[in-house]
């Protein structure tokens, strides 16, 4: 395997193509499901959907714990000394700590669900199903069987794994329209959705760790996890806090509009946001296969200028690839609107370009971040993201008052810029630091 800048950022894309294989196919069910129930339910009744699926997601960003980024990194360590025994005890370790985690979001989405509902305009049929949709937390808590798959290269598992959600509640959409229910039946499908990305996940993971460890997946022999790994604590408290940060305003932004605005609004507003999927998946999975291998340099002794070379050049490609995009949702917004969700969605035109323009923008943090991680820093990739939340986040209510539903653009895009622009300046400097290290070490 080539140690060459370019065979990196080929290998880095080619992971990204197989995952995106599966999220085309993703991406066409997702709109289908989309087109069916914001054109059914209506822009409030959508709204509603939307917020409950929204608050519990809050949730779950806020408390779960997942290991996927500790999986990968020290994984890797392990499987370049061959060490099978450690990485099935990191594996476990990884698998315990996020279903405790899991466990804790589930029960603090039910418990505050009769304070947060009434706020956000639920019905009483929303607020009656809520704390049971509280387990749709299950639909995000896989992170350590990712993490595996991302190790062992297996991103085309990966691509078929990101059919199953969209899948289910397609059909899920179907029944429910063909039966003429309403909103409750529209969160018992989604709620379905997520135990099967659950399940379909964690199988997969088993799976492969059973075909490529056998016995040992099962019965490593004993050793503290702790010990021969050294910092993970540090490293996973860093990691989650950094991707709570990173994820924070996608998620309180439409709880925060249907709080200030009501529930049709933040209809509106998601189905805007539902048109920088085509820029957010590929950015978030470009993290996600970008960090593989650049924990696998990391690893190999080869930081600094090496990492430096790969990163500049998955970044700008994928600023190259998202000009298309940016442009054709700028010339055509309204139509885009009206093909989407139907022309009682047209008022989300303006702020739909607004949110693209800053998913462009942000394009440039996941590698970033996936650098820091990879050097050891996920500390300074946290401070990056939490001082752009503090910066801008509490503006929201401010800018939404003023603007209307285009505050929610201002501030997506202001946040963008300067969340993307600190992490720039903080991976180059600590990449500029294993730079001048290797320097020294060679004189």
């Amino acid at each position: 395997m080539t140690d060459r800048p370019t065979g990196r950022v080929r290998r880095i894309f080619a992971s990204l193509g197989l995952v995106l294989s599966g999220k085309a196919g993703a991406g066409i069910l997702s709109l289908g499901y989309l087109v069916l129930a914001a054109r059914y339910l209506g822009p409030k009744d959508y709204g509603v959907l939307v917020l409950v699926h929204a608050y519990v997601t809050a949730v779950c960003g806020v408390i779960e714990f997942p290991s996927w980024q500790a999986i990968v990194r020290y994984g890797a360590e392990a499987n370049s000394k061959g060490e099978a025994h450690r990485l099935s005890r990191l594996l476990r370790f990884g698998a315990k700590v996020e279903l405790a985690g899991g466990a804790c979001a589930v029960v603090a989405a039910m418990a505050l669900v009769p304070f947060v509902g009434p706020h956000l305009g639920w019905s009483a049929k929303a607020m009656a199903f809520a704390p049971y949709y509280s387990f749709a937390v299950l639909g995000s808590v896989r992170s350590t069987p990712t993490g595996y798959l991302q190790l062992c290269g297996r991103f085309d598992l990966l691509g078929l794994h990101s059919l199953v959600q969209p899948a289910v509640r397609l059909i899920g959409t179907l029944i429910v329209i063909g039966c003429g229910w309403g909103v409750k039946s529209f969160l018992f499908a989604w709620l379905l959705a997520a135990m099967a990305e659950f399940a379909a996940m964690w199988g997969m993971g088993l799976w492969i760790a059973a075909r490529r460890m056998g016995a040992v997946i099962l019965r490593p022999e004993p050793g503290r996890v702790t010990e021969e790994n050294a910092g993970i604590w540090r490293f996973l408290l860093a990691s989650n806090a950094d991707v709570t940060l990173s994820d924070l305003t996608g998620r309180v932004a439409p709880l925060v509009i249907g709080w200030v605005m009501g529930p049709a609004m933040a209809g509106l507003f998601a189905v805007a946001q539902r048109a920088t999927v085509i820029l957010a998946q590929p950015a978030q999975i470009l993290g996600s296969t970008s960090y593989a291998e650049l924990a696998h340099i990391v690893a190999g002794g080869h930081g600094g200028k090496a990492l430096r070379q790969t990163l500049l050049k998955v970044v700008g490609i994928a600023l190259l690839a998202a000009v298309p995009v940016v442009l054709i949702v700028g010339l055509f917004p309204s139509q885009i609107i009206h093909l989407m969700a139907g022309s009682a969605y047209g008022a989300a035109a303006g702020v739909m370009i607004a949110l693209v323009a800053a998913r462009a923008v942000s394009l440039i943090g996941p590698p970033c971040t996936s650098a820091l991680t990879a050097l050891g820093h996920p500390a300074r990739s946290m401070w990056a993201n939490l001082l752009s939340s503090l910066a801008f986040l509490p503006l929201l209510p401010w800018l939404l008052h003023h603007f209307g539903l285009l505050g929610a653009g201002i501030q997506a895009i202001a946040q963008a810029v300067a969340a993307s622009a600190l992490l720039a300046i903080l991976v180059w400097r600590t990449s500029g630091q294993q730079v001048s290290g290797q320097q020294a070490s060679s004189q």
